[in-house]
């Protein structure tokens, strides 16, 4: 992993010492996402500088510096992430008269993209994010990998367009707008994180995941075009003349997920995996294990004091896959740590889960740079409480009517599961809150509302398509990204391997959902190859912090000491009275909900220290 930035800029908007001055304290921001080395590239002709922070994975030489170039210096890249299939592509490069001078990942870009083709995003099989500079043509690509694994936010101000892996690394540029959007608050208190491509300043986006965007330098201006999707996760009922039974794809399955993980034990450096205890992580481990005979370090954190822990399943997982364990059993008090994990955050992330994942990247870094993880399994194979909540809710309804004490109403689906199942506040408080919805805000809702409601496809496909667009890019894979990479750790995901999402966006129903309550069914199938039957539906325990991490008592006196006072800044983009209820309400009986309150904390002490 890495930390990626560039500029192009307008003839006198910046001296070539200057360009070089502020490039460095963009790049230098990101120290911990790439600590092992640094570089710096300028365009001799003027118009364009790229930056780079190394976490060296794959080649550690020198060889491996970025900003790295073409053959003929035609094209310049600065690049974050991993390209699995490299390999392949540099063979076939080579066989055209390519000429490669290292044996890293990141060559083959330049090489790739000499010719300005953006199509050639899909001959990519990783995670990646980088900025590719065609000096002849003056333009700029950017891409983003099909899931939005790695991060790239992208801004424009006079006489300038900056791309970087971080939010707050364009705070260093001249210029920026670093005023909170409304719209991205609105989406942060209902969601508790922005959804792509808005960003919490109004002066920055983000790219969306699985796409490319093209900059045109034009001299005096910039010509940004529109973001072109090459990859979107569609899961599609195939047609019954299909006829394959479950277990003719549940081998299927087993091949693509055995590929997936091989492909990514790739590495020069130490590498493990997260184990929590769950199916997925521990069929990731088990790939490793028992199919490709490779040994494994594993590594799990658990909580003193509760019975709201899975390091105990970890620790079973790891003794029947003959694992090297290693475990930390923790007493975090998570109301002091708060502070903390809001200084780590590049962004608002209000997914409480932030705090343990940051622990668990800290503990497992001390021995490995490398982790697999078992992220994306959820939304790709349908494995989400709520999925079950709501299909169960539908399926109990046969003639599709819900009773009420005076009325009787159509069975809503987008009611049913854009409700507290899926919103962190709901919409009208929000509304409450911010003075009103945001016209924005309200088209993403009806769009939303519009996909669950879509009857072409079964439910299921529609929450599984709905999350793999909006939760999955917006809040899983940016938690692990920014607390894996404060401390320098690189996290893969294979079961978002592209291959493999592909393969289960095609599954029926069937194989994803049995009544009364087995969730992921295909893949808990596979995982009975390794692990006994009776672990697939233990209870979830999820990787938020338990209960006895804070209390409700003094979560509402630190809400009442950062948000009601007069130096409180989101009592300055809130309404005031409404904020008030709020708290109020969560001091009632019954009412105090750790997951509602902690949004807001984090995003009053992230603007604490993001204010100039």
């Amino acid at each position: 992993m890495c930390g990626i930035a560039g500029i192009l800029y307008s003839p006198g908007v910046f001296s070539t010492e200057g360009l070089a001055q502020c490039l460095l304290e963009v790049r230098d921001t990101m120290v911990h996402r790439g600590p092992d080395d640094a570089g710096l590239w300028l365009d001799p002709d003027g118009g364009c500088g790229l930056a780079h922070r190394r976490l060296a994975i794959i080649d550690l030489s020198a060889e491996g510096r970025q900003p790295m170039g073409n053959a003929d210096g035609s094209a310049q890249v600065t690049f974050n992430g991993e390209i699995y299939n490299f390999e392949t592509l540099r063979d076939d490069l080579i066989a055209r008269g390519h000429r490669f001078h290292s044996h890293t990942d990141t060559e083959v870009i330049p090489h790739l993209f000499e010719s300005f083709d953006r199509r050639q995003v899909e001959r990519l099989d990783g995670m990646f994010a980088f900025g590719v500079w065609h000096r002849p043509s003056r333009r700029l690509l950017l891409a983003r990998d099909p899931f939005g694994k790695k991060p790239l936010y992208y801004a424009q101000g006079p006489g300038w367009f900056a791309f970087a892996s971080e939010l707050q690394a364009l705070t260093r540029i001249p210029g920026f707008d670093r005023s909170i959007d409304p719209d991205a608050l609105a989406y942060y208190l209902m969601l508790q994180y922005v959804p792509a491509p808005f960003s919490i300043y109004r002066g920055a986006r983000k790219l969306l995941p699985g796409s490319t965007l093209v900059v045109q330098s034009r001299g005096d201006h910039f010509e940004v075009g529109e973001a072109e999707r090459f990859f979107r996760f569609d899961p599609r009922e195939p047609a019954a003349a299909d006829g394959l039974a479950l277990e003719e794809r549940q081998e299927e399955l087993r091949l693509r997920v055995r590929e997936a993980v091989r492909k990514r034990l790739m590495s020069d450096v130490p590498l493990g995996a997260f184990l929590s205890g769950g199916v997925d992580s521990a069929l990731v481990a088990a790939m490793v294990t028992q199919e490709l005979g490779r040994p494994l370090r594993t590594f799990s954190i658990g909580f003193g004091g509760t019975t709201e822990t899975e390091h105990q399943y970890a620790r079973e997982v790891a003794a029947h896959l003959g694992t090297d364990h290693h475990e930390d059993i923790l007493s975090p008090d998570a109301l002091e740590l708060v502070h903390e994990i809001a200084a780590r955050l590049d962004e608002p992330n209000g997914d409480s889960s932030c705090l343990p994942t940051y622990l668990l990247s800290r503990f497992t870094r001390e021995q490995v740079t490398v982790a697999l993880s078992g992220d994306g399994g959820d939304e790709v194979f349908g494995g989400y409480g709520r999925y079950r909540d709501t299909l169960l809710e539908q399926e109990s309804l046969p003639r599709r009517f819900v009773q009420s004490v005076r009325q009787r109403r159509l069975y809503n689906p987008a009611d049913a599961y854009l409700s507290p199942r899926w919103f962190t506040l709901p919409p009208d408080q929000v509304d409450a809150l911010t003075g009103g919805r945001p016209p924005a805000v309200a088209a993403t809702l009806r769009s939303w509302r519009a996909a669950l409601m879509d009857s072409s496809q079964p439910l299921m496909h529609r929450m599984r398509a709905l999350d793999a667009e909006t939760y999955l890019p917006g809040a899983v894979l940016p938690k692990v990204d920014r607390m894996s990479m404060q401390v320098s750790l690189e996290v893969r995901c294979p079961l978002l391997d592209r291959d493999l999402a592909e393969f289960a966006q095609g599954l029926p129903v069937s194989a994803c959902w049995q009544p009364p309550a087995e969730t992921k069914r295909i893949l808990k199938r596979l995982a009975t190859r390794y692990l006994p039957e009776s672990w697939m539906n233990r209870r979830k325990m999820g990787f938020g912090l338990p209960s006895n991490t804070w209390s409700s008592e003094r979560t509402l006196r630190l809400a009442h000491d950062l948000l009601l006072v007069p130096e409180s800044r989101v009592a300055g983009l809130l309404d005031p009275d409404a904020l008030r209820r709020l708290i109020a309400h969560q001091a009632s009986p019954g009412c105090f909900s750790i997951y509602q309150i902690w949004p807001v904390l984090i995003l009053e002490l992230w603007l604490r220290r993001s204010d100039p």
